[in-house]
């Protein structure tokens, strides 16, 4: 210590260390009742052969479970990449040394973002009080995308109604909003999106999808053949508890919020869940796993609502799960490599100008939803022309900077840039779109 010129004492202040800050980071995590990341980072690994997939594979059967893959092992040449936590950082980077197993930091510190993020919505929030607006570019809470659905049921009775079709394992409302311009049992295009509660920018998707069909209408050819000849069914939050605990404590939460007697480990992957091709590839039957498939098809009541919705309609024509993560175009099925009868009609956004850059991939099995990967594809069109991660949002996770929640590049033709994922098999396929940039997609 030493005084002041007014006679205080100055305390000399040291540097301080990285644990230090890790320390003084959980805590406050701890307070405010939220997980905290700091110090994670995410791997983006490339596999020489299958030798080496396997022992990626390995990682994931550890219990408890050390990784959590964003994009799993699939096939030698293309990228893995996975969350590690701080803690197991050492160890894990040293096993895939010690394999030759050569890896890259894609994010140096999740925590950084998620605070970034988590600012972002703050600010966003304080503007929406002071305006009384509804953002459409901003990321909002369970309670703030249900209020917003109200709202917009109301202002737009004349096309739009909510339908609640069941309730989720903690007993939250599902809801769905339902297009339609008159009549009864015609045909339908049922549209999902937040089965994978991380994955925000697809809510927000979906909350911009709606709001462009409504307003749209009668003004867009397109959209209003479509909305007088069919209804569009859009479900939102297809997993309300998993998104409400994304807010609450864990961003990084992915599956549903399921318990079980005797099972330690909370949630079933709800994408796994499905009877078609239930336990095959792509899932877990370890309760622990990201990918834990439930203990037998349909047991989760978020996926069970939407069946019985489906199934009970009878007239549903086609069937579109929007997700975050891997620029992917998926459809029925996946079980062959032969193309299908309409291969041309479903790679049909390949070649489009609608869709910004896309790289033709050959299709690989996906038990999770019976889909086939057809191409790659991105929904937001890059800042910069190289591969270099954005500083601000999720450059590499399941979100997106919230420039890329609303498209503002426009083709000759006048329409937005965007992808629109079809299907015609009732089982929902995963389609997952990754940052804005064209990198090799795999299998989820």
């Amino acid at each position: 210590m030493q005084s002041s010129p007014e006679g205080g004492v100055i305390r000399r202040l040291y540097p301080v260390g990285r644990r230090t800050l890790l320390v003084c980071s959980f805590i406050l995590a701890a307070a405010l009742g939220q997980m905290n990341f700091t110090g994670d980072q995410v791997l983006r690994i490339l596999a020489k052969n299958e030798k080496q997939l396997s022992l990626l594979r390995d990682l994931e059967g550890l219990k408890p479970q050390k990784v959590d893959f964003w994009r799993g092992p699939a096939r030698p040449s293309l990228p893995v990449d996975m969350r590690v936590p701080f803690s197991e950082l050492k160890d894990i980077k040293a096993y895939l040394e010690s394999h030759g197993l050569a890896y890259n930091i894609m994010i140096k510190d999740i925590q950084v973002l998620l605070d970034e993020e988590r600012e972002a919505m703050a600010k966003s929030r304080r503007l929406e009080r002071s305006t009384s607006s509804f953002s459409y570019s901003s990321y909002h809470t369970l309670e703030e995308i249900y209020t917003w659905i109200d709202t917009f049921v109301t202002e737009h009775s004349d096309v739009v109604s909510k339908l609640q079709i069941g309730h989720s394992f903690e007993n939250r409302s599902i809801l769905v909003l339902k297009f339609s311009t008159g009549g009864s049992r015609r045909p339908a295009i049922w549209i999902d999106s937040g089965i994978h509660s991380r994955e925000w920018i697809t809510h927000a998707t979906s909350v911009w999808i709606a709001k462009k069909i409504v307003s749209e209408y009668s003004k867009d050819r397109i959209v209003t053949d479509v909305l007088n000849a069919m209804d569009i069914f859009l479900e939102i939050v297809s997993n309300p508890d998993g998104f409400a605990y994304t807010h609450s404590m864990n961003r990084l939460w992915r599956k549903n919020k399921s318990t079980r007697p005797g099972i330690f480990c909370i949630g079933v992957d709800l994408n796994r869940n499905w009877k078609s091709g239930f336990g095959g590839n792509g899932s877990n039957n370890n309760p622990c796993s990201e990918t834990y498939h439930g203990p037998s098809p349909q047991s989760e009541p978020e996926v069970a609502a939407v069946v019985d919705f489906i199934m009970s309609h009878g007239n549903v024509k086609a069937l579109i799960s929007i997700h975050s993560y891997s620029q992917m175009l998926m459809y029925p099925y996946g079980h062959s490599l032969e193309p299908v009868s309409n291969q041309e009609e479903l790679m049909w956004p390949a070649g489009s100008q609608l869709t910004g850059p896309m790289t033709v991939a050959s299709s690989t099995p996906s038990a999770s939803s019976s889909g086939t990967r057809g191409a790659t594809a991105s929904c937001c069109q890059p800042r910069r022309s190289s591969p270099r991660p954005r500083r601000h949002g999720w450059p590499f996770g399941p979100s997106w900077s919230t420039h890329c929640i609303i498209p503002t590049d426009r083709t000759a033709e006048g329409r937005a840039r965007g992808v629109v994922f079809f299907s015609e098999a009732w089982a929902p396929p995963e389609t997952q779109v990754m940052d804005p940039f064209p990198i090799p997609a795999l299998t989820p």
